[in-house]
């Protein structure tokens, strides 16, 4: 039997003639250490192996299964270099194969086991190669503390893994840092693939979602040749890369002020052939001191890249403009009647600044309706009003930043991912162009 990462998998087994195979067998079900994992197998010269728990047995033991249990039979210890699974362990999904072997060795150790502890086990993990990412809700009743590291021996080797990590809260730290701790192995350093890209990172120091593949798959689809890039929350690469790699981005700026992220943002730059396309800024984007240079602006942060947006107006080109992709969590409860654009609390004591609608004359009648439509296809109220809003907002920094008035155009609302209860992660592509001055005759 292989793990994931294809080392073998140590299984012994105690070896005896086949008349006494089955008193060994009642006898080593019954001090639970028979390994129910993988089949009893018969050896070339017809003598039997019974597969058991643990890398070897106790010499009394052995001693006792050959006078006591069954006088007078031959009893030694083999590895099996290639085991066999049992029928029984083919047919358990990888939560049944967890609660029979955790169960099995807390019963081992004296412990009752009990229907909390069992409903305690995981239900949901992340797999990034031979490390198993657990999540925050499991393992949690304070017995496990007393069952010590062999614990998460076992359930790494349940899940055929070698090292095991679990999750805890994102720190409220500005950088999204993990609160993830290492069980059992010697470092969190993973390798994840998405769309042909490889994504190198420490799961322990940096976030890393799956639920937003198909926003890079969409990255990736877009017509960006020959373009300049500005990424202001670039993280380990999710969306670099793909503007990158697929894309065909010219360059990209990556923004980043998360020092773990930027050493994986590095390395992922390297790994993947476009470091000479990339420069990264290290530090807060606030104080970014690029301007008219970008034709896109990536804003990918959550819940909310507000404090983004001045710099993002400051950074596009000011003679031809660009477009801004820009991220947002918005909630949506059924019966709740949503606000109006500006009306919260929220937004007026911590938008920077101050509220001043200003109106796209410049679309036309066909322009409005083509935008309703698009408006319309986004199902929910909740992100019309929040893009509508945020267009308004963005319009009149615009203004302010360039010093004249540039038209907006909301091109896409697209959901990302489900966040949580009743709040979506949601993307807006938003078309920012400056107004062309007339000409007077």
């Amino acid at each position: 039997m292989e793990r994931e990462d294809g080392t073998s998998v140590a299984v012994v087994a105690v070896v005896t003639e086949r008349r006494f195979a089955q008193r060994y067998r009642e006898f080593l079900e019954k001090q639970k250490l028979l390994d129910r994992r993988h089949r009893v197998e018969k050896m070339p010269d017809g003598t039997v192996a019974l597969p058991v728990l643990g890398e070897t047995l106790p010499a009394q033991l052995l001693e006792e299964l050959r006078t006591r249990v069954a006088p007078g039979s031959t009893c030694v210890l083999t590895p099996l270099l290639d085991p066999l699974p049992s029928k029984k362990a083919r047919g358990c999904s990888p939560a049944q194969r967890l609660c029979l072997e955790v169960r099995r060795w807390v019963e081992g150790r004296g412990v009752a086991w009990s229907a909390e502890l069992e409903a305690d086990l995981p239900r949901s993990w992340q797999r990034h190669g031979n490390l198993l990412l657990l999540n925050e809700d499991c393992f949690q009743n304070k017995q496990w503390k007393n069952l010590g590291p062999e614990l998460w021996e076992t359930v790494a080797l349940a899940f055929g893994v070698q090292r095991l990590a679990k999750r805890g809260r994102v720190f409220p730290d500005g950088t999204r840092t993990p609160a993830v701790t290492l069980l059992h192995g010697d470092h969190g350093w993973v390798e994840h693939v998405d769309n042909g890209i490889r994504y190198k990172f420490d799961v322990t120091q940096c976030m890393f979602s799956f639920g937003n593949i198909t926003e890079k798959l969409r990255v990736a689809s877009l017509p960006c040749a020959g373009q300049v890039l500005v990424d202001l929350y670039a993280g380990i690469g999710y969306f670099t890369l793909p503007f990158l790699v697929h894309a065909g981005a010219a360059f990209v700026h990556a923004c980043e002020w998360n020092p773990h992220a930027v050493v994986a943002l590095r390395s992922n730059l390297e790994i993947n052939g476009v470091a000479d396309r990339c420069q990264i800024h290290f530090g807060d984007n606030r104080k970014l001191k690029l301007s008219n240079i970008a034709d896109r602006v990536n804003l990918g942060l959550i819940p909310s890249s507000e404090e983004g947006w001045p710099i993002a107006c400051q950074v596009l080109r000011q003679d031809t403009g660009g477009i801004l992709h820009v991220h947002q969590n918005v909630e949506s409860f059924p019966g709740k009647n949503p606000q109006p654009p500006g009306s919260s609390k929220m937004e007026k004591e911590h938008w920077p600044y101050p509220q001043k609608i200003i109106t796209n004359e410049w679309e036309n009648g066909t322009a409005r309706d083509f935008r309703r439509k698009l408006l319309s296809q986004a199902t929910k109220l909740e992100w019309q009003r929040w893009a509508e809003s945020a267009e308004t907002r963005i319009a009149n920094l615009l203004q302010q930043v360039h010093g004249k008035p540039w038209k907006t155009q909301i091109l896409l609302i697209q959901p990302v991912k489900s966040y949580a209860p009743h709040v979506d992660h949601i993307v807006l592509d938003l078309e920012c162009r400056p107004e062309v001055d007339s000409v007077s005759d």
